[in-house]
């Protein structure tokens, strides 16, 4: 399939801001973990504390997400409110390696973390101005996928930096500070072809109180929402099964960490996970023109229930590895097929509306997820019951897509 440079350009931004994702969920909690220590503070509430962060950066969006998305839908706003949430995070990025206290860290990583989650918001509410319906499965699996391989090249580079710190006379905090900016840089770089193309072409005329009338139009919608049962049941459903999807990319450094795994070992297999996800997310978008693009989601979701319990007994190294593996086979095809599936059951011009509704329930479920395995791992002791816990979330998430789906075919 031959790409318009718009689309293009929309799977740069995924190149872009895999790079922080990737940071986040690496090499940032490690370094969390080095300024905690120094701190005294113990292993659990290390963790604890890293998933309270992470909580509450996906509780903010969740809250403001459908607000902002509802007035990016009116003419000409969509870009601009994306421009702002960009440079909030990728400042953010930067500020991160000024930080020399765990206190202050967590608190410009939730800044910096909000700005990131709130541009993908209007990122993924741009895809039905980028391409059409016939095309959309597989430009968004494309864009998970180079977004997977691209990101490798700054975290090489800042894997470099953190690792050859010493031979290079750099201290931990000189070398995590230019990491942070490599990265930043990064994102803004791959973010500016699609701030140049994109045109929005699905819109609602401005109104002459647009921030009111965005507050009328989402609370119509929120009452409208149950009457329209396969959005309702796929959005209650998404908010379930990719709980553990979120959790285990934000939390799996961090767990391992916890767990006393070498962290030169847990980072290489992450990356790992990058170019394992690379092919098969383009697989998942590839077979979608010939399978239905709900029975991948139904297998995604199977395979991730089995990876939760696998996570539950995960006591040594060579374990992580196949974890790794195991959620790059599948990470892609979840997250880009939910992306595509969503958007093409609702309307193209208040897509921002309704992508605003998905985010509630996609960060609210990072929001619940980290928070359970924070609490139950500092009540127990033991935080492999926390990771254990999150299957019985996959469990209903998948009961409540099979419903959605039958609901769309009726």
């Amino acid at each position: 399939m031959k790409l318009t440079k718009l689309e293009k350009s929309w799977i740069l931004y995924d190149v872009g801001n895999s790079a922080f994702t990737l940071l986040v969920s690496t090499i940032m909690p490690i370094y969390f973990n080095y300024l905690a220590s120094s701190a005294g503070i113990s292993d659990e509430n290390y963790l604890a504390y890293w998933g309270y962060a992470a909580s509450i950066a996906t509780l903010i969006v969740a809250l403001s997400g459908p607000v902002l998305g509802t007035l990016a839908d009116y003419k000409g706003f969509k870009k601009p409110i994306f421009l702002a949430a960009l440079a909030v995070g990728a400042l953010g990025c930067v500020a991160l390696g000024l930080a020399k206290a765990w206190l202050a860290f967590l608190v410009i990583f939730v800044v910096a973390k909000t700005g990131y989650a709130a541009s993908l918001v209007f990122y993924d509410a741009m895809l039905n101005d980028v391409t059409d319906e016939t095309r959309v499965d597989s430009v968004s699996s494309l864009g998970y996928a180079w977004g997977y391989v691209g990101s490798c090249l700054p975290f090489l580079l800042c894997l470099g930096l953190v690792l050859g710190a010493e031979p290079l006379g750099l201290t931990m905090e000189v070398a995590m500070g230019l990491s942070f900016t490599v990265v930043a840089l990064w994102w803004v770089g791959c973010a500016l072809p699609l701030l140049r193309r994109y045109r929005q072409t699905y819109y609602i005329d401005r109104q002459p109180s647009p921030v009111r009338s965005s507050f009328g139009r989402l609370l119509k919608t929120l009452k409208n929402v149950k009457a329209e049962k396969n959005i309702f049941l796929f959005l209650l459903a998404f908010f379930f099964y990719i709980d553990g999807v979120y959790t285990i990319i934000d939390m799996a450094t961090a767990y391992g960490s916890a767990l006393g795994l070498d962290s030169t070992g847990l980072l290489l297999a992450l990356l790992v996970t990058q170019i394992v996800a690379f092919p098969c997310a383009i697989v998942f978008g590839r077979l979608s023109k010939t399978v239905k693009n709900s029975r991948l989601i139904t297998i995604c979701i199977l395979a991730y229930l089995g990876i939760a319990i696998f996570a539950m007994f995960l006591v040594s190294q060579w374990q992580f590895w196949v974890l790794a593996v195991l959620v790059g086979m599948f990470q892609g095809g979840i997250q880009a097929l939910s992306r595509s599936y969503f958007a093409k059951i609702v309307p193209n011009e208040r897509s921002g509306e309704y992508f605003g509704l998905m985010d509630i329930c996609g960060k609210g479920a990072a929001f619940f997820g980290t928070t359970i395995v924070s609490v139950i791992s500092q009540a127990t002791g033991k935080m492999n019951l926390g990771v254990g816990a999150i299957a019985i979330l996959f469990v209903a998430g998948l009961l409540l897509f099979r419903r959605a789906a039958r609901l769309k075919r009726e």
